[in-house]
């Protein structure tokens, strides 16, 4: 990996979620964003805001997050994006995603290829993909990346298995919790055993070298080649799983693309994913060094 290129770029949608206890700036590629400039990784956001209310203030917070919003459009037409979220008893968010909204919407601008060629990583998900205009936007600027990092991440009912199995043909690395690696398992007509065998037979099928597998509470595991990586969860109180899987994503990658060893990787991730899920939602205020004395407080008692 070019060890000179200094950012990454996060492709997909940004909105607000409604909580029943108030909004909230989300979007799976924004979370990961967030925690990632959290690390000290330079990010650059791709995504699209409607002209409206909602738009300028997601952009203004963003703004006041001093996150780069130079690459989020505004759509004349179409709506900022909007979820509606709710817990179960669990603490799991399940979410009622608007259609049809200004990130469905995202154009292929001139500047986008030498921003993408010279970015580390392209980090995108499945939902962006729901609606043609950003599903042929995605695909256009995947092949302008030489690192492409897909975080499977199913919405239900926006999960198109044949777009699904496309974009693992094109990832370099993808993530995925054990329902999806299931889900992926049954569609290409496979029975589930175990872990092991499911992932090694992705791999063959995708030629994929990297897979990162999250079991929330039961840890994650971490695939390269023939060798794999086993990591316990950090014990902590639950506040809300909201955008556990997008911290830990963007802890891998703040050591990933600095080509560290797969211990210190996913010592960042799982640890990330831990201190996002105690507190309350994907993007919650804190610096690095919080979090730093959480890692060093909590991570020897686990690995």
């Amino acid at each position: 990996m070019d060890n000179n290129k200094s950012y990454t770029v996060c492709f997909g949608e940004v909105l607000w979620d409604i909580f029943p206890t108030g909004s909230r700036a989300g979007g799976a590629p924004f979370n990961v964003a967030y925690n990632l400039d959290k690390m000290g990784t330079e990010v650059k956001m791709i995504s699209k805001v409607g002209d409206d209310e909602l738009g300028n203030s997601l952009l203004s917070q963003i703004r006041n997050w001093n996150i780069s919003t130079d690459f989020i459009q505004i759509d004349d037409d179409k709506p900022t994006g909007t979820v509606t979220a709710n817990f179960d008893e669990h603490g799991e968010a399940h979410y009622d995603i608007v259609n049809d909204v200004a990130w469905d919407h995202i154009r292929v601008l001139k500047e986008h290829k030498e921003l993408i060629t010279n970015s580390k990583a392209f980090v995108f998900g499945s939902l962006i993909a729901r609606n043609e205009v950003s599903k042929n936007a995605l695909l256009e600027l995947l092949e302008f990346s030489d690192f492409r990092v897909f975080d499977v991440n199913f919405r239900p009912p926006f999960i198109d298995f044949e777009l699904i199995k496309t974009l693992l043909h094109k990832a370099d690395l993808v993530k995925m919790n054990k329902a999806e690696l299931r889900t992926i398992i049954e569609f290409l007509g496979e029975i589930y055993i175990d872990e092991d065998q499911s992932i090694k037979f992705i791999q063959k099928y995708f030629d994929l070298n990297e897979i990162v597998l999250t079991k929330g509470s039961k840890g994650a595991r971490y695939f390269v080649g023939d060798r794999s990586y086993d990591f316990s969860a950090v014990s902590i109180d639950v506040n809300d799983t909201v955008g556990s899987g997008d911290s830990f994503l963007a802890g891998f990658l703040s050591k990933r693309i600095q080509g560290k060893s797969p211990e210190e990787i996913m010592k960042q991730a799982v640890s990330l994913g831990a201190f996002i899920t105690s507190k309350s939602g994907a993007c919650p205020d804190y610096t690095y060094e919080e979090f730093k004395s959480f890692r060093e407080e909590h991570y020897g008692k686990t690995i």
